[in-house]
């Protein structure tokens, strides 16, 4: 088969890896090179990076607006086109050039969690699950018929950035598979998506990342762990501006104020919350890198001597 592969982050190189196995990728989109990092260098993408690597032709336009972008496309003639996290909306110009359609692999069990951050947001929601989708690509965002899934349970601990890279290894191998199918001519059975219970991950926005103290615990443990490794959760703890990298939810009653340290010890330091307490385990101050909260106390010899 002649494949087109479109990605661009980190989370795409193992499908792209997958799709690459038996040398069918002709050619691989990515979004076009951007300055990033402090010193705002240009930056290749992970997917474009891997392509070099494997030595695939990588096309990097800004949409599909040009005629010229489309045709791009076409001369490759490909029997089908894989998207994963490429960042640009298809027109459906695009997605009836290649002889199978497009296929887009999507992080969530859909209709839940359709759009952006499928993957934080499925944390910060406190679901038990989720997964990854292969579905076949329409005009609207994630409305596609599903070709393949495989579902997975969501660690009580597991950070969004643990989750993120066990999906994109989930992604892989439900790629890997509905590609063997397709090659010994087997088709995939479309299911429609259901019209109930579809849920929309919105992009994640830094402003997200501050704690609000009146909220339940368990509703800031969850954000905690789903913006690490960004944009990492942030709070004003006694008084300091704080990242916070890894805390925990406790049914702790109490009357405090909202934001008061009730204890602070080697376990971690316990916040009062809106319901319940937060106990923070590990901590950034401004400057600085994470600490555990035995280490931070060592500075703030003010909390140390709360119990």
């Amino acid at each position: 088969m002649r494949l087109v592969f479109a990605g661009t982050p980190e989370f795409a190189v193992p499908a792209l890896r997958a799709a690459a196995q038996y040398n069918e990728v002709v050619a691989v989109y990515t979004q076009p090179d951007r300055p990033a990092g402090r010193g705002r260098e240009v930056a290749l993408s992970p997917v474009k990076r891997e392509a070099l690597l494997r030595g695939i032709p990588v096309l990097q336009p800004e949409n599909f607006k040009q005629k010229v972008s489309r045709e791009a496309l076409r001369a490759l003639q490909p029997d089908l086109m894989i998207v994963v996290a490429y960042g640009l909306i298809l027109p459906q110009s695009v997605l009836d050039i290649p002889v199978y359609g497009c296929w887009n692999l999507h992080a969530s069990l859909l209709p839940r969690w359709r759009g952006a951050a499928p993957i934080q947001r499925a944390i910060e929601a406190g679901d038990d699950e989720t997964g990854v989708c292969l579905m076949r690509m329409e005009k609207g965002l994630d409305t596609g018929p599903v070709l393949l899934a495989n579902d997975t349970e969501i660690g009580a601990n597991e950070t969004g950035g643990q989750l993120h890279d066990r999906l994109a290894d989930i992604g892989a191998q439900v790629l890997r598979d509905a590609l063997g199918l397709l090659r010994v001519g087997l088709t995939l059975p479309p299911h429609p998506q259901s019209e109930q219970g579809v849920t929309y991950a919105h992009k994640l926005d830094k402003a997200e990342a501050r704690l609000d103290w009146s909220q339940p615990a368990t509703a800031l443990a969850n954000k905690v762990r789903a913006f690490n490794p960004w944009p990492m959760a942030d709070a004003l703890l006694a008084g300091e501006r704080v990242r916070v990298h890894g805390a925990v939810a406790l049914p702790l009653e109490h009357r405090a104020e909202p934001g008061t340290v009730l204890l602070a010890g080697r376990d971690g330091i316990d916040v009062a919350c809106g319901e319940g307490a937060l106990r923070i385990r590990v901590l950034q101050r401004e400057g600085g890198k994470a600490i555990t909260a035995a280490d931070y106390l060592n500075g703030r010899r003010d909390l140390a001597m709360v119990r």
